[in-house]
């Protein structure tokens, strides 16, 4: 029976894919694809089916463990922020190799304007360098459609496909009709075995076949009704829009557009429909939420000279997001009357919570390292980042998970001392291991602080993968027990507190400070949890 239900559309896209007969869905929380798993961990219809739900270590795990699920026969996702597609980008690219048996889906959900991230990449380019199927959805309804499309389309090629959304699409709200669920996958493994051993002699024949099948996929972009052509009246120009850019084009056309729209939702890029627009209309403009894909690879494909409008000349911007305001202009149409209420707003930076125990761990840090001239600290991505700003301005490098400890390697290797790193509990388990392992076999002479709030804070206090047993990997990975320490960070442990700091700052060799304090927020969840409960 058909339902109607508001749905954010990181939302949409779980209850479609619940209701494709997914199996399993692999995700390390990363905003904004955080709520696309966490949907499914509460979903009633995933605790029935005992679908996999379970946060794990990384992108890459989460990759490769998703694939092993579709080799079994089964439906799989995985679903990670676009800076995940880099740190899964192996299993990723050399799962179009292999290919899918049960259908597999990966979601990547990419942040134009960097609300929450280090860079605008657009995870549509992993698509094409991958020679793999993208489908980018353009409204909630067509989330939810098109996610059980993309594991129907996984099945019949036997291939992973990529689905590709956008912040503004995963966190806003709409009506979605939902459709009748699908039971799970019986396990079965694939008719080629072959071809999921990636030795040359195999990978060859299958990169073969692969250069063959993009060219089907394209076909499929053409035909199978996903992308549309809408004719216009006014053919002076065409108009190429992608994923929820359509919506920035329409809000300003209520009563229909004048020109010939090509809607595109599914890649690769549908190159005779480009080529149609192209010898109907005098010049083209493409609205592309994220980076120039589809503008630049226009510029290779058309046969007809035609002038191409859109990000690279600077018809609409080339950073940010798009909104119907910018798209309105490059349209040549009046700017419609500002919303005074936004422009009056007073901005809210991000900020350490008040009572966090980030801010006493910096706090006992930057007194101790005041004695130090030539103290670096190296930090690495998660709430503790903030430390950089007012008024601690804990350290001086963040550049990617992991990269913390790693670049306090180098540092110490060219002299710096001390050279700390500052890493979080859930980042530590994520990529920040192989690291410590480096500077354990290296001889390093380093500081690692984790500061370990038993939690992954930046995207709402999901599991940590480390919870319990920091002590005991950095025992394993070779670290000296005696110079594995604990601090509590609270205002009473001061003294206490940079007299560890100290002593390990002054080790000749890797030594680890543990500051571990539950997160303020959950641990008042937790309280208000355990008072429901005696309730």
């Amino acid at each position: 029976m058909k339902t109607k239900h508001l749905l954010l559309g990181d939302e949409a896209l779980a209850l479609g894919a619940l209701h494709a007969g997914l199996s399993g869905v692999w995700a390390y929380p990363g905003t904004p694809s955080t709520e696309i798993t966490e949907f499914i961990q509460k979903s009633e219809i995933a605790r029935a089916g005992n679908v996999h739900c379970l946060w794990s270590a990384n992108e890459k795990t989460a990759m490769e463990e998703a694939l092993g699920m579709s080799y079994a026969g089964k439906r799989a996702m995985v679903c990670m922020k676009h800076v995940g597609m880099n740190v899964c980008a192996d299993a990723f690219v050399n799962s179009a190799v292999t290919g899918a048996n049960g259908g597999l889906v990966v979601v990547a959900c990419d942040d134009p304007s960097m609300h929450s991230s280090q860079n605008e990449q657009d995870s549509r380019f992993y698509a094409d360098f991958a020679m793999m199927p993208c489908f980018e959805p353009a409204s909630q309804q067509e989330a939810y459609d098109m996610v059980q499309r993309a594991f129907d389309y996984s099945e019949k090629n036997c291939i992973p496909v990529l689905m590709r959304l956008t912040t503004r699409m995963a966190h806003s709200r709409a009506i979605v009709e939902t459709s009748e669920q699908r039971q799970q996958n019986e396990i079965h493994f694939p008719k080629n075995p072959r071809q999921w051993v990636t030795l040359p002699v195999n990978a060859r024949m299958r990169n073969d076949q692969l250069v063959k099948d993009i060219l089907s996929f394209e076909d499929d972009a053409c035909t199978m009704g996903q992308n549309k052509y809408i004719d216009g009246k006014d053919h002076s120009m065409g108009i190429i829009t992608c994923g929820i850019a359509y919506n920035y084009l329409m809000e300003n056309y209520p009563d229909g557009c004048p020109f010939p729209v090509l809607k595109i939702t599914q890649y690769p890029l549908p190159k005779e429909m480009v080529r149609h627009m192209a010898q109907e209309c005098e010049s083209i403009m493409v609205v592309e939420e994220g980076q120039p894909l589809v503008e630049k690879l226009m510029r290779g494909v058309l046969d007809t000279p035609v002038k191409i409008k859109g990000r690279l000349d600077g018809t609409l911007p080339r950073t940010g997001e798009l909104n119907p305001d910018c798209v309105r202009a490059a349209l040549g149409l009046e700017p419609l009357e500002a919303h005074t209420a936004a422009q009056n707003t007073v901005p809210r930076p991000p900020a350490l919570c008040q009572g966090c125990g980030h801010r006493d761990f910096y706090t006992a840090l930057n007194n101790v390292l005041k004695k130090y001239e030539s103290a670096r600290v190296f930090a690495d991505i998660g709430c503790y980042t903030l430390g950089w700003l007012a008024p601690f301005h804990a350290f001086h490098t963040c550049v990617e998970m992991g990269a913390s400890l790693t670049m306090a390697i180098g540092a110490s290797q060219s002299g710096v001392h001390p050279a700390v790193a500052v890493i979080g509990d859930s980042t530590f388990t994520h990529s920040g291991m192989t690291g410590l392992l480096d500077a354990v076999n290296k001889k390093s002479n380093l500081t690692l602080c984790i500061s370990d709030n038993l939690t992954t804070g930046m995207t709402g206090g999901q599991d940590s993968a480390g919870t319990g047993r920091l002590e005991q990997i950095c025992y394993g990975l070779g670290v000296d027990p005696a110079h594995v320490r604990v601090i509590v960070p609270l205002p009473k442990n001061y003294p206490d507190m940079e007299k560890t700091i100290d002593e390990e700052l002054n080790y000749n060799g890797v030594s680890v400070i543990i500051a571990r304090r539950e997160c303020i927020q959950t641990a008042k969840r937790h309280a208000k949890a355990k008072a429901n409960a005696k309730k």
